[in-house]
């Protein structure tokens, strides 16, 4: 990977490690916490052209970028070109300096509304989008993919193409086809072709779990950066790790369960504040079980914690678990 800065228009990122967009998850708390360990780039969960929604909840809050670094990315998502160009200028309003194009989501309830990687299949539409979201804002527009449709309809090639010609700035790419979803494994030969054939920076993205699987996909597809997603989730410290292997060919050492615990506490307390108690407890159950996974008792704490209904329940809860298991390893080194 390139030690020179990697730009997306005026703005240079501090690092070529992104954080991929991820309904659910990529929220604000998330993408600070990632940020702050070591992604050089978060993009916002999608944010849908359906302008009926812009002031629901879910869609507010996913819009919602206060104290977060520059640049700010948000990602939308749709089919219609004069929706998504609308919904662009109205999310650059409200603060964005990038606009990110979702045509890699394959959920189905996405799909099934032609948005998303359901959009790989139609080319000229595809084009007609991209042509009218570049035009509608004087911000730099990127644009995320799969390889194709479906492995008999990879056409990442022809559209990466479409994107340079229409003006996007740079392009992500999950190394499987819409059909694929997340089985089977990532296609890096098809990345390091869709690389070879254009001149914007490209980000690598698919099963990107470890230092050492960085460093090969990076020696595969020729990226110009790489892009984590579930890898992430319970592991912020993966671009940290990351960053520190590209850099100096060395693994530091995985957090011990004080760091775990430390960074899992401080995590909550942020969704607690950014969705209030009610809906902060239900999204922390999620976050809660990645963090635990494979840790000691972590079945029979999981289970418990998703009973609990108030935050000071779940604090109580996870330091009680991890001063257990400090307890354990404290023994056991005795």
């Amino acid at each position: 990977m390139s030690d020179s800065p990697l730009h997306i228009g005026p703005y240079a990122l501090p690092n070529r490690l992104f954080l991929a967009p991820m309904a659910g998850v990529t929220d604000r708390p998330f993408r600070q916490l990632c940020r702050r360990l070591g992604a050089g780039m978060a993009v916002s969960e999608m944010i849908t052209a359906n302008k009926a929604l812009w002031a629901s909840k879910k869609s507010l809050l996913r819009a919602n970028h206060e104290g977060e670094p520059e640049p700010r990315s948000v990602q939308i998502a749709g089919a219609d070109p004069v929706m998504m160009a609308e919904a662009a200028r109205h999310n650059v309003d409200q603060g964005a300096h990038i606009i990110d194009i979702n045509m890699g989501c394959p959920a189905k309830k996405v799909c099934n509304v032609m948005a998303g990687s359901a959009l790989l299949q139609h080319e000229t539409l595809v084009a007609d989008i991209l042509e009218s979201v570049v035009k509608a804002v004087n911000v730099p527009v990127t644009l995320k993919i799969r390889t194709g449709w479906d492995r008999h309809n990879r056409n990442g090639v022809t559209i990466a193409r479409i994107a340079e010609e229409t003006g996007i700035q740079l392009l992500s790419v999950h190394g499987r086809t819409r059909a694929d979803a997340y089985k089977g494994d990532a296609e890096y030969d098809t990345i390091a072709e869709i690389k070879s054939r254009i001149s914007i920076p490209l980000i690598a993205n698919g099963d990107i779990d470890s230092p050492q699987k960085a460093q090969l996909v990076l020696e595969k597809t020729g990226a110009d950066g790489l892009m984590i997603g579930r890898a992430a989730q319970g592991n912020p410290w993966i671009f940290k790790q990351i960053l520190h292997y590209l850099n100096h060919g060395q693994l530091l050492a995985t957090p011990d369960v004080n760091e775990i615990c430390k960074v899992l506490l401080e995590h909550l307390e942020n969704l607690y504040d950014f969705y209030g108690d009610y809906t902060g407890v239900r999204m922390a159950r999620k976050h809660i079980a990645w963090y635990s996974k494979g840790l000691r008792d972590g079945n029979a704490f999981r289970q418990h914690m998703n009973q609990l209904e108030h935050p000071q329940q779940q604090l109580r809860y996870t330091r009680d678990f991890f001063e257990k298991i400090q307890e354990q390893q404290g023994s056991q080194a005795a």
